[in-house]
């Protein structure tokens, strides 16, 4: 995500606007075992080993900003973002080597998931694809949408179904583990920033506007859910209670709904903007964006 305040071009674009001093813009967060790992503008990564309280910076010998973070386990990982690089860590985030530069640098990549073994995907703006089949160390480019449209967010179902997400609508679901992606449609043309699978197997797709789809057919049909607002949302995180879900991004407050995603309820006002959500093993839950990395309000960790 740029670091200046611009329009809505990139998922990682600077939706956010230049952080301010002591505050780091973060903008992607996973899990490496126990530890948590963050990425951020102007390449930066920090590690915590305590559940978010306290963080270290660690050199990602790159001065891009960095847009997504990913693990296969708590050794092996990759980060991603502007200039088209992928940075890839064997020790679970403390050091990271320079892997791969795309094709076309002026393409950001505005997601990264380690699939399974050394399946990795990445995407980004224009249609950017790429895929590796062996941990990183060769990358392919595919086209998979016939015009460019950016490719914001790759997530994963239970049963290993990938999601896709991206500019005027695109919707794409894959169940052959990437090997082929068909295209669906919530029936509206509003740029989509996640699809957000839950463990009942009902989806939640998010994105400008403060737009809320539900499906409850494996994305076979979308129903529109009524949102108290119309921010941007960016990200999205079921609890472990039943049915809760939270919704954010740059609308400054949080969505939460308690009955699966069938309706919402705007629960917390004039939050900094959010660009990632993060449970802990602990199961507390950790926001990362404009103002870094802090806890998330207590009552809406664990409920």
């Amino acid at each position: 995500m740029r670091s200046l305040a611009a329009c809505l071009i990139f998922f990682c674009a600077a939706v956010f606007g230049t952080a301010a001093v002591g505050d780091s813009l973060l903008l992607d967060a996973a899990l490496a075992g126990d530890a948590i790992v963050a990425v951020g503008e102007r390449g930066l990564i920090q590690r915590s080993t305590d559940g978010g309280d306290t963080w270290s910076t660690v050199d990602s010998g790159v001065s891009r900003t960095l847009c997504a973070i990913t693990f296969l386990d708590q050794r092996n990982g990759w980060a991603a973002g502007h200039g088209a690089i992928i940075l890839r860590t064997e020790d679970g985030g403390n050091s990271w080597q320079h892997q791969f530069t795309g094709d076309d640098e002026e393409s950001p990549i505005l997601d990264i998931m380690a699939v399974s073994g050394g399946h990795v995907l990445a995407v980004g703006a224009f249609g950017a694809y790429y895929e590796s089949r062996n941990s990183g160390a060769d990358w392919e480019q595919h086209f998979i949408l016939e015009e460019d449209m950016h490719l914001n967010r790759i997530s994963r179902s239970r049963d290993g179904t990938l999601w896709l997400a991206g500019e005027f609508g695109a919707l794409l679901r894959s169940r052959d583990s990437a090997k082929t992606w068909q295209p669906l449609s919530t029936g509206e043309d509003g740029s989509l920033y996640g699809v957000l699978p839950l463990t009942n197997g009902n989806l939640i797709a998010y994105g400008l506007r403060g737009r809320v789809y539900r499906s409850t057919d494996d994305g076979e049909s979308w129903t529109r859910v009524e949102t108290p607002g119309t921010g941007l949302l960016m990200t999205g995180i079921e609890l472990a209670s039943a049915n809760t879900l939270i919704v954010t991004g740059q609308a400054r407050t949080w969505w939460v709904s308690r009955d699966g995603g069938q309706t919402f309820t705007a629960t917390i006002d004039d939050t900094p903007a959010i660009a990632e959500l993060l449970l802990t093993p602990s199961g507390h839950l950790v926001t990362f964006g404009e103002s870094g990395s802090n806890p998330a309000p207590s009552h809406s960790s664990k409920n």
